[in-house]
């Protein structure tokens, strides 16, 4: 029998007691603001800044770190006794003018980022205990997406797909040989092209002995049809590799009015959704986290990129009141991890 909601007191302490971490993506500015501050802490045992460790953030010049956000994230983390997660070193998409036009060789590119990612880990070391190294570095099909860092014009590794990426995360457990390094991935989540292309290339990094830790499975749903049984499939193939597996990026978009209102029951459905998902990961003692992008529609990223046509997101609504949502997922946190095949 399912245990009650009505006896639980938090998301963070029902994920203790399951031996999880529930983490949610944050933003320094929000941090003043009570409620959101008090809700984060409240329910959540883990955190990762959404954008304050970033390239356009902390390097607004070829010359110059600017740790101060990042270091805040940090500061409320250790205040709350919340474990922090990194996001992230290497990504082709919104990086600095000065980066992207500054028409470098691929010999100075390579000494940017050794340097970029040398000085953030060893900024956040011991403090920063898991890093996205790499983000979305595929393309649908699974093949190397064309950046900044493979080919445009590169590092120098182009010849490889998968070099550049196998470098970075060597210059990584370099920098700080304490940090899980994970590869984080969006839409490769059940099974399909790109995470097969996914399970190849960490499997060979594994066989080959590069320093990666786990893969991170971003979890952005937008059509309520996560498909439950192929997640879990995937979770269970990558963590038989010897891998953890975080759910780093989940939230479930649902189909608004112009007014921002629901269609009747998609609550209940998004709930499902997320049930499943935690579900899904509980199965497996190699999935150790699961974490929400961002836990207020408040201050969710789907509004403005979907221009308004898709909202509701996450489990708390703009009030920070808890949604069908989150009793879904204290729902399946009560009822624990189960046991061992």
């Amino acid at each position: 029998m399912m245990a009650s909601v009505c006896c639980a007191q938090s998301l963070r302490q029902e994920a203790d007691n399951a031996g999880l971490l529930i983490g949610t993506a944050v933003r320094p500015s929000q941090l003043s603001e009570a409620a959101y501050a008090s809700t984060l802490a409240h329910e959540f045992n883990m955190v990762e800044p959404e954008d304050a460790m970033k390239w356009w953030v902390l390097r607004p010049d070829a010359t110059t770190f600017d740790f101060r956000q990042g270091d805040e994230v940090v500061r409320f983390a250790q205040s709350h006794q919340m474990k922090i997660r990194g996001h992230c070193l290497v990504w082709g998409r919104y990086n600095p003018d000065w980066l992207t036009q500054g028409h470098f060789t691929t010999q100075q590119l390579s000494q940017l980022l050794h340097e970029h990612i040398t000085r953030v880990m060893k900024h956040f070391a011991g403090q920063v205990f898991a890093w996205d190294v790499v983000n979305e570095a595929l393309d649908e099909n699974g093949n190397v997406r064309d950046s900044l860092w493979y080919n445009q014009p590169g590092i120098g590794l182009s010849e490889n797909g998968t070099a550049y990426i196998e470098q970075v995360f060597r210059w990584a457990h370099k920098a700080d040989p304490r940090a899980l390094l994970f590869y984080n991935e969006a839409e490769g989540e059940g099974l399909n092209r790109k995470s097969d292309a996914i399970y190849a290339m960490v499997k060979d990094f594994k066989h080959r002995g590069v320093p990666i830790h786990g893969v991170g499975l971003q979890m952005h749903v937008p059509n309520l049809d996560a498909n439950v049984p192929e997640i879990a499939a995937n979770i269970a193939r990558l963590t038989a590799l010897g891998l953890r597996v975080h759910i780093t990026e989940l939230d479930v978009s649902l189909p608004v009015d112009s007014s921002g209102r629901l269609f009747p029951d998609d609550l209940t459905r998004q709930a499902e959704v997320y049930r499943g998902i935690v579900w899904a990961c509980l199965n497996s003692p190699g999935c150790t986290a699961i974490q929400t992008w961002g836990f207020t529609d408040k201050y969710s990223w789907i509004g403005s990129h979907s221009r308004g046509a898709r909202g509701q997101a996450l489990p708390f609504d703009r009030a920070y009141q808890p949604k069908p949502a989150y009793r879904a997922v204290l729902e399946e946190l009560l009822a624990g991890r189960l046991p061992a095949h």
